[in-house]
């Protein structure tokens, strides 16, 4: 748990520009997943006078597959923000359909390039803080690397429990490569100043692990971006449906640890209930195999969608009536779904698949800001769904965008995040007009 920091140390920390270098695989202009959040960090540092240096790969995800203009390109650098960022750009193997092993191969492809970047920027100015993004876990001996030689504090921010889903998920095999891959992470965690993670139910499993105090860094979503709208029946034409169809939606990654397959099982079992539509919008190794799959069951209640550009995702997400957060069994407490935030933010009604016990069954079932049923159990998911396309769930809804606007918004989870490992005050942006709207329909609530 975070500890407070005491004004004397926060005086020191108010320099007027502090410089920071972020090493990670996933970055903007990706849409989802890591690279999303790690792309609007940097965003609000250099907003808020920092001098940001960015290691990263070129954008390929959850395509799976480097995307235009950055194709076929070796490094580069993009300098942007009126000089204030500079993002280094590695060239790596990328799988069409990532396998354990591919996944390992292009993940090592990735720490060799982006080490011939952090060697080259041994010979430039140093940088006060090193943020490490994993996975890939071993991403922290890069920060360990350049803090030997220049200096600096490093903050090892982990988004995935990776060795464990890879143990868990059976994408690895081998005991003995898993005993190397967990001393390899105990060693970083040693060694690093700072670790964080982003859920109650990791940062325990962290603790374990880390002989040290663990931030807890949780992802965020910007609530005045998101935010609930309330004409719902005229965004649904906008896509092509009825103003009186219920939508169930999945948006994210189509991959394996979501456990998609169901949701064609349980479309085939509602055909009968023709105002059902489910929509799976996103991309992934696995869409292909679900839309072939649709076809044969020849499933007209079963739509595909490509990723939505982000001027358009609140009304997209606002179209919904129900939000499907799918995860398998053995990966509930390993990693907490990022698009769950978004959800929460446009006070939507999350449908999330996770086990009595876990972070996610907890958080959701004490805030009373979704339904959650058990994980790979197609006819619990089929009567949930029934059920939440058939009843009011206006409270859950209205809980939800509470829970976000209290504990998930971006302004406040990084300011206090970034004062505790050392740095200056955030003015919080201003509240917009479609929140206040909001805020007064839940006061005649």
């Amino acid at each position: 748990m975070a500890k407070d920091v005491p004004e004397r140390e926060l005086s020191k920390l108010d320099a007027p520009s502090k410089s920071i270098l972020l090493i990670g695989i996933n970055f903007s202009p990706e849409l989802t997943g890591i690279g999303k959040y790690t792309g609007e960090m940097v965003d609000w540092l250099v907003e808020n006078n920092f001098q940001c240096n960015v290691v990263t790969s070129f954008p390929y995800y959850p395509y799976w597959q480097i995307q235009k203009p950055y194709k076929n390109k070796f490094h580069t650098r993009e300098t942007l923000k009126n000089g204030k960022l500079n993002i280094y750009r590695c060239p790596m193997y990328v799988p069409a359909q990532p396998s354990g092993m591919k996944r390992l191969i292009h993940e090592f492809t990735f720490f060799c390039s982006a080490l011939l970047m952090v060697i080259y920027l041994l010979f430039k100015p140093k940088k006060d803080y090193i943020f490490c993004v994993a996975p890939p876990f071993h991403i922290g001996f890069l920060g360990l690397i350049y803090r030997f030689f220049k200096g600096g504090k490093i903050l090892y921010h982990i988004q995935d429990l990776q060795i464990e889903a890879a143990r868990d998920l059976q994408m690895l095999k081998s005991d003995k490569a898993f005993k190397v891959l967990f001393g390899m992470e105990r060693l970083i965690l040693q060694r690093v100043n700072f670790v964080s993670t982003i859920s109650s139910g990791m940062l325990k499993k962290v603790s374990k692990k880390a002989d040290k105090e663990v931030l807890f860094f949780p992802n965020w979503v910007d609530t005045n971006a998101y935010c609930p709208l309330y004409d719902s029946a005229e965004l649904k034409k906008l896509w092509g449906f009825h103003e009186d169809d219920k939508i169930v939606l999945y948006s994210g990654s189509i991959g394996e640890k979501q456990g998609l397959d169901g949701i064609l099982s349980v479309a085939r079992h509602l055909e009968a209930s023709k105002f059902i539509k489910f929509v799976i919008c996103g991309t992934g190794p696995y869409k292909e195999k679900l839309m072939q799959s649709a076809r044969e069951q020849k499933l007209n209640n079963v739509h595909f969608l490509p990723l939505q550009e982000p001027h358009l995702f609140n009304n997209f997400l606002n179209m919904a009536d129900v939000h499907l957060v799918l995860q398998k069994k053995n990966a509930s407490d390993l990693v907490m779904p990022s698009k769950l935030t978004t959800i929460l933010a446009v006070g939507g009604l999350a449908l999330i698949t996770a086990e009595p016990g876990t972070n996610l069954f907890e958080i959701i079932n004490d805030n009373r800001m979704g339904v959650v049923i058990p994980s790979e159990n197609l006819q619990s998911l089929e009567e949930a769904i029934l059920r939440c396309c058939t009843i009011d769930n206006t409270a859950e809804k209205l809980n939800g965008r509470n829970y976000a606007e209290t504990h998930l918004d971006k302004n406040n989870i990084l300011t206090k995040v970034m004062r505790l490992i050392g740095n200056h005050n955030f003015e919080p942006a201003q509240v917009s007009e479609r929140h206040v709207e909001y805020l007064e329909l839940e006061n005649n609530i």
